[in-house]
């Protein structure tokens, strides 16, 4: 695993200790914990460039969490946008809502971006 997602993990595992997982890696068996974050990896781009060689590498991600507690997923997204904001990484806005497969959890999401230094 990457630096950057590990960054994103223990940061988030630290502060909440709340599961967190590959957006889609729960079984179909599987119950959903009371609250959980979920994330995504949509895109880790080139960005900068110099004598033929990248600088920067620009990382795209999905943040959701979920939980049976509906003031949960408002709060903690916003606590969690602060604490990722504080370690280096760019929130997109202040959230949107994302479906649940499960008619007793609730979402939020937002994109991060995390811009890496490689040289």
């Amino acid at each position: 695993m990457t630096d950057v997602k590990n960054l994103l993990i223990s940061t988030l595992d630290e502060a909440f200790h709340y599961p967190i997982y590959l957006q889609g890696s729960l079984s179909l068996h599987e119950a959903y914990p009371d609250t959980f974050f979920t994330f995504w990896n949509n895109s880790a781009d080139d960005a900068s460039f110099y004598d033929n060689h990248e600088t920067d590498v620009v990382w795209n991600f999905d943040l959701n969490i979920y939980s049976n507690d509906p003031d949960v997923v408002n709060t903690v997204l916003l606590q969690a946008k602060a604490l990722l904001k504080s370690v280096g990484f760019i929130p997109d806005g202040s959230g949107h809502d994302v479906m649940s497969d499960e008619p007793t959890h609730t979402g939020r999401g937002m994109s991060l971006f995390y811009i890496e230094k490689v040289r």
